[in-house]
């Protein structure tokens, strides 16, 4: 790779960095440390200029970024407005067509056909809506962003690398604006070093391939710890009164304490696994075990209601039947959110900034507080705590 003078000022500015491109920085600096990133990772300097040529910063996805608006949405209403009988039907018309490749998927790799079939279902309706954002863009506009630069500095990296095997082109691939690509919206990184070729054609195309992207998806399940043969979320009935503490991601015990303490499966039996009791809504909602295989959903999706959904969705698509709605205590404003987290902020909780959204670090606060404060502690916010605060 040719590096002048400006490229070793960067490289030295940044080499202890794990291979990280100094965020924020005027384009054409970012583009020449990415160019140095690429090539000490290896990529021909014909892959780089081929992959950077034309391309440009689009403001556009930063908009989409700051503006997630449905991490604000409950479970309940969430889930209603991805699920319906139409998808339902269409899982089960994919899961026939691609019979074949659904076994082998759970074959190979372990991964329940459910669970593919609902994220296929959520992120592209079943290949339907891919997204036109240019992928190279949004992936070096998320990349220069100083918001999650760790995670968007090695797709530019990989998507250089998919670009010299002739996967990738960077004038013309498109996909979702946060730069995942194809029927199941896998990031370049994941593509790269995950793809399969599903239907022999000695190519990895997830845009095209239904089969190349079902493999594709069990592979990176399976590397990231699904473990088969397991289930992953379960519906359960909670007794009227319990330690509610006890729920959240961040506690796990032995599925046959919890039916000590009165939880029992709405169908069937508990799975002999260990398990978490999740409260989307808290207490008075639906209500169910997360098992191991549930955590590994986060690599595909970092929100808390996003992943139960698609995990749920999982459970129906293999006949299981629609949760119990139960009676939730209203959820708060987005206005009143940002001011519980404020006040939490203020009792010395780290709740990040106070955006209104309920995520993992706001629903463990909120817990604890419920439990200094007395009331029952389910980690849903609502209006009695935020008047006790």
């Amino acid at each position: 790779m040719r590096r002048g003078p400006v490229l070793a000022t960067l490289l030295l500015l940044w080499a202890s960095a794990a291979w990280s491109a100094p965020c924020g920085i005027d384009y054409p600096s970012f583009v020449a440390a990415m160019k140095a990133e690429a090539a000490a990772a290896g990529a021909s300097d014909a892959a780089i200029d081929a992959f950077f040529e034309g391309a440009s910063i689009n403001r556009e996805i930063l908009k989409h970024d700051r503006g997630q608006s449905f991490f604000r949405k409950t479970f309940i209403d969430f889930s209603q407005s991805l699920i319906s009988r139409n998808r339902i039907q269409n899982a089960a018309i994919y899961a026939s067509k691609y019979d074949a490749t659904f076994d082998r998927a759970e074959a190979e790799f372990g991964v329940s056909r459910g669970i593919i079939l609902s994220f296929w279902a959520f992120e592209t309706d079943f290949g339907q809506v891919q997204g036109d954002f240019n992928t190279r863009d949004a992936l070096i506009t998320l990349a220069q962003d100083c918001r999650r630069p760790e995670i968007f500095q090695p797709q530019v990296i990989a998507a250089i690398k998919l670009t010299e095997t002739g996967s990738f082109d960077p004038g013309k691939t498109t996909g979702a604006w946060a730069g995942e690509i194809g029927q199941v919206q896998m990031l370049p990184r994941d593509i790269y070093e995950r793809g399969v070729d599903g239907d022999g054609d000695g190519r990895v195309t997830l845009k095209t391939s239904a089969p190349d992207a079902i493999l594709s998806a069990a592979r990176m399940l399976q590397h990231h710890g699904w473990r088969a043969g397991e289930p992953w979320l379960q519906e359960v009935k909670v007794p009227d009164r319990m330690d509610w503490s006890l729920s959240g991601l961040d506690k796990v015990l032995p599925s046959r304490q919890w039916a000590a303490m009165g939880v029992s499966a709405r169908e069937g039996t508990l799975a002999d696994l260990p398990a978490s009791l999740i409260l989307p809504q808290g207490r008075k909602g639906p209500a169910f075990l997360a098992y191991p295989n549930y955590k590994v959903l986060f690599e595909w999706n970092k929100s808390f209601v996003y992943v139960t959904t698609a995990a749920y969705f999982a459970t129906r698509i293999q006949g299981a039947a629609p949760y119990d709605i139960g009676d939730p205590d209203p959820a708060l404003s987005v206005e009143a959110m940002k001011g519980l987290q404020r006040k939490l902020a203020a009792r010395g909780h780290d709740v990040g900034k106070a955006d209104g959204i309920l995520g993992a670090a706001t629903r463990m606060a909120v817990q604890k507080e419920q439990q200094r404060l007395g009331l029952p502690a389910d980690g849903w916010p609502t209006e009695a705590l935020l008047g006790a605060l």
